[in-house]
């Protein structure tokens, strides 16, 4: 049975179709508009393009975007793409389409992905960050998804940062209205802002590579914070594989120095988890999604 799935991101939508054995039968990406309505309609618009390209019909949809899903409510809170906050998006994109929809965060998808068979087949438990536009991350037990009681595991991203220095106190305020949540700190635009030159945090990665100087602090502050964040989790969840994805989670270096960074912070004698990039790169998400159905 092929699969369908759509990724929605800050600036893109993607929608997939998968053959069993996890091939891709059609790709299409669409940019994200910043709307309610427009985004309905092109995430529409991207399924039927896909289902074009496969030659097939989805009899249902997974979805991977920002934020979640109230369980009481059916409506969706806590997502950086704060359009969508307060509106019953699945259940309007099933009325829309006329088809059943499944909805978890795009953390979550990542790590359905890449436990089932990825960069970390075979490994558990396995967290999966997500470092761009937002910080989000995600859990998956015995190769499952957890979500939790109310559906907000894994969101690690607005926890503060752990052990602030005075500089980094009391931290920049978030759109979730705490100031100091890791995302403020870990996401891209937060690594633009610590840079503090008006640059892109891809600028800010361009230019330390070019062994910039002030580009090279920003980074080295970055990566310290995210194994100050992580440290948190590690110690909570013990996984045994940390996936980093997202464009600030692909920056070089990042992924493959992150265990020594948390190393210090981890209450364990003999501690071995490591961290690796998502072996299908930004359309994991979206493979993610198309499982989604497959539990």
């Amino acid at each position: 049975m092929i699969a369908f799935g759509l990724d929605l991101g800050g600036t893109k939508i993607e929608a997939a179709a998968l053959s069993p054995d996890g091939a891709f039968l059609a790709r299409v990406r669409r940019p994200t508009p910043g709307a309610y309505e427009a985004g309905l309609e092109a995430v529409a618009e991207a399924l039927a393009e896909a289902e074009r390209q496969a030659g097939a019909r989805a009899a249902r949809i997974g979805i991977g975007g920002p934020g979640s899903v109230n369980p009481l409510t059916g409506r969706m809170r806590n997502a950086n793409s704060t359009w969508l906050n307060g509106q019953p998006f699945p259940e309007d994109l099933a009325r829309r389409l006329g088809r059943p929809v499944r909805y978890a965060n795009d953390a979550d998808c990542l790590a359905v992905s890449e436990a089932r068979d990825g960069a970390a087949q075979g490994r558990d438990p396995v967290f999966a960050v997500i470092l761009g536009t937002g910080c989000g991350g995600g859990l998956t037990v015995c190769g499952r998804l957890v979500t939790g009681a109310h559906g907000i595991a894994g969101e690690w991203g607005h926890s503060p940062l752990p052990s602030p220095t005075p500089e980094e106190t009391p931290g920049p305020a978030c759109w979730c209205g705490r100031r100091g949540c890791l995302e403020t700190w870990l996401s891209g635009p937060g690594l633009a802002r610590d840079d503090g030159r008006g640059l892109t945090a891809e600028a800010v990665a361009e230019r330390a590579a070019q062994r910039e100087v002030r580009a090279l602090a920003s980074l080295e502050r970055h990566a310290g914070r995210l194994a100050r964040g992580l440290a948190g989790v590690v110690n909570l969840l013990d996984p045994a594989v940390i996936v980093l994805g997202g464009g600030v989670g692909g920056i070089p270096g990042l992924a493959e120095g992150l265990a020594e960074r948390i190393r210090p912070h981890v209450f364990s004698d003999d501690w071995r988890c490591e961290g690796v990039r998502p072996r299908f790169g930004d359309s994991s998400g979206v493979r993610g999604a198309a499982w989604l159905w497959d539990r």
